[in-house]
Parts: C-alpha cells; structure tokens; sequence
C-alpha cells in the first residue's frame, strides 16, 4: 500500500475537514483556502484526495444533479486522520512548552497571560487572581 505523505497544511487541513463530515471537492478546497488565507488550487488538493482514495482511506459518491463527488473518510481514514492529528499536536506541544509557566497553585499550565504576585518578596506566577488569594491566604 502507498503511504500517504501530508506536506502541506493545505493537505492537512483538508484531512481534518473531511473528519468532520464528507465534502464535495471544490467546498474543500474553498474551505481551506478561508481557513488559510490563501488561494489554494485544486492541483494541491485533488491528487492528495486521489491518494487517499487509492489506499482505502477515503470514499468517492456521486451526488445531486451535475454528479458532484462527495469525499468522505472510511474507518482506516479516520484512524489515520488521528494519528495525523496526534503528530501535529505532538509538534505543536513542542514548539510552545518552553512558553509556559506553571501556576504555583493549581499546577495548570499558562501560555499567555496568567497572575503575578509576590509572596513572600519573590514575584510568584499563577493563572488567576483567585488561585494567587488562595495560596497566599495558605502560605502564611
């Protein structure tokens, strides 16, 4: 079987738009293009689409009048829409884990914003003003 490759976001997204629900080709292809900012042509997204029909991933109906192809994933196209969606998010814990702090409280994780208090005359992080009154309130 042919492995399939996602290259581009455009690919990937229209993997993760067709685990929503089955698409006609040019909806996705605008979709995506939105979703991007982006003028995205169909020489991006029909082959990868041919590829995904050819290892099993996807399925091709013909519907409504002018026989418009519906793409919708099989039970093998969403476990590897998954798996795409767990690389991806593997790699974007990794670009944003040296960004986060920890609340001292709580123990949640922070990427922007959060709450800074002194406590005992050192600055201290915390998410939120509530979690900054209740630690302080228990450390003295």
């Amino acid at each position: 079987m042919e492995e399939i490759k996602v290259t581009s976001m455009s690919k990937f997204y229209s993997l993760m738009l067709l685990c929503e629900e089955p698409r006609h080709g040019y909806k996705l292809i605008k979709t995506v293009g939105e979703k991007l900012g982006k003028k995205v042509s169909p020489g991006q997204i029909y082959p990868f689409l041919a590829k995904l029909e050819k290892t099993g991933y996807i399925k091709v109906k013909s519907s409504g009048e002018r026989d418009k192809k519906v793409y919708a994933l099989t039970p093998d196209g969403k476990k590897f829409c998954q798996a795409m969606l767990h690389k991806f998010g593997d790699l974007v814990e990794l670009a944003i884990e040296p960004n986060l702090t920890k609340c001292v409280h709580c123990g949640c994780e922070v990427y922007k914003g959060g709450h800074k208090a002194k406590i005992n005359g050192k600055e201290t992080m915390f998410c939120c003003k509530h979690c900054a009154a209740t630690y302080k309130s228990h450390s003295h």
